[in-house]
């Protein structure tokens, strides 16, 4: 018997156990009437001047990693190791260029599938994002190598042939390579597999075992995104690393605005369905809360943060805060009309939330106090747009993030 993947199934099925128990005792409001009454924390805190934002802006990043999402180890600046994948190949009638090299991050094999334009002559701009289900399902070719690690969503936890391209129609590979830009996207998993074992698995193997302030798994991929554009810098591999956008959606979307707010080298931030955790107002507690989040996730955060199950109203920060933190780099929030549970009024209140910072450093900030209709996208220096459909990544999507991208690169 294979006792590490039995082991493995087993948390697996521990987690859903939790998740399916949580379900079924927690009760979301979807009702606006039903909102608590609650006040905001100034960001600003009553500074007027954009020169005293870089000690405000510490403070806030330092309560956000201390109370939410904890505090991840210093990089040691060493060269990243990185190997050579199989032969690079043409896609899409020659127009992209697939390249896949595997990085070894504190003991973890990363394997980065890089989409390019083929006709660039200088390095382009680029978007960076973790996928959910590995590689090969980002884009529908038996040459992308299949991940070793393990997977939520498939029975044994291991990635089959059978799922090439089944998560095609998040990415817009075409649409991202025909604006020339290009694309680089690794699995999650492979940095941090996202199952609770007290922090055992994943580059928190590599380090001393948390402490309760200390990293959960979003501030782990949130890490990860960091090393990867620290090789990025190394060698480009035809992407300017200047200007690197980085991208999540759900979960991930949580993680892309830590890795903007952790590390200011990344030049644009995207944030689709994030929800509670990410974009959301945690003191509405509506859809989603912290005590659900916290307790069928626990892994996603530090220990901390669990005194504000069904206690938001203690949280000294909101995430208002956290969108801030990008100030005055371009951000985009993205919405979905049918997604409840990620509080689509709860992510566009916090781009109004983190529009004075934006103001105050010199920029346009948010064009509207006002949310947008459907489908009526409004960017300033922070982009936000509520979609028809569900909780998912759409070409619609990639349109907006791809118009606003050009609007600052």
């Amino acid at each position: 018997m294979n006792l590490k993947r039995t082991a493995i199934t087993c948390f697996g099925l521990l987690t859903f156990t939790s998740f399916l128990m949580a379900q079924s005792e927690f009760v979301p409001n979807y009702d606006e009437n039903e909102v608590p009454e609650y006040t905001l924390p100034d960001p600003l805190d009553g500074i007027s001047e954009a020169s005293a934002w870089p000690t405000k802006r510490k403070e806030i990043l330092t309560l956000i990693e201390r109370e939410m999402f904890g505090r991840a180890p210093a990089f040691d600046g060493k060269t990243i190791a990185a190997a050579a994948g199989p032969e690079p190949f043409t896609i899409l009638d020659g127009k992209a260029t697939v390249t896949q090299v595997v990085l070894t991050i504190a003991g973890q094999d990363v394997a980065l599938l890089v989409f390019l334009p083929s006709s660039a002559t200088q390095p382009v701009p680029a978007f960076l994002g973790y996928n959910f289900h590995g590689n090969h399902t980002v884009f529908a070719d038996d040459r992308i190598s299949l991940t070793k690690s393990w997977v939520r969503k498939t029975e044994n936890h291991r990635a089959s042939e059978d799922d090439r391209g089944s998560s095609a129609s998040r990415w817009s590979v075409e649409r991202i390579i025909d604006a020339g830009y290009g694309l680089v996207t690794l699995y999650y998993g492979e940095v941090d597999p996202d199952f609770h074992d007290e922090f055992k698995n994943g580059v928190h193997a590599a380090f001393a075992p948390p402490k309760e302030d200390a990293w959960g798994s979003i501030a782990a991929w949130a890490w990860g995104l960091s090393r990867v554009l620290d090789y990025l810098e190394q060698e480009s591999m035809g992407i300017d690393p200047q200007k690197v956008g980085v991208f999540g959606h759900s979960r991930l979307g949580k993680t892309s605005l830590w890795a903007g707010a952790t590390d200011e080298r990344f030049a644009l931030v995207i944030s689709n369905n994030s929800g509670c955790g990410g974009a959301a107002l945690s003191k509405r507690a509506f859809g989603e809360t912290v005590g659900r989040i916290t307790r069928v996730f626990p892994h996603w955060f530090c220990a901390r943060f669990n005194q504000y199950r069904e206690n938001e109203v203690k949280l000294p920060f909101d995430q208002h805060m956290l969108l801030a933190l990008m100030a005055p780099r371009p951000l985009y929030v993205a919405s979905a009309v049918e997604d409840r549970w990620a509080d689509p009024r709860g992510e566009f209140l916090s781009c109004v939330g983190a529009d004075p910072v934006y103001r105050l450093l010199g920029t346009e900030g948010l064009p509207q106090q006002e949310m947008p209709g459907v489908n009526a996208p409004v960017m300033g220096r922070i982009g936000y747009h509520l979609r028809t459909g569900k909780h998912d990544v759409t070409d619609y999507d990639w349109e907006q993030y791809i118009t606003f991208a050009k609007k600052h690169f």
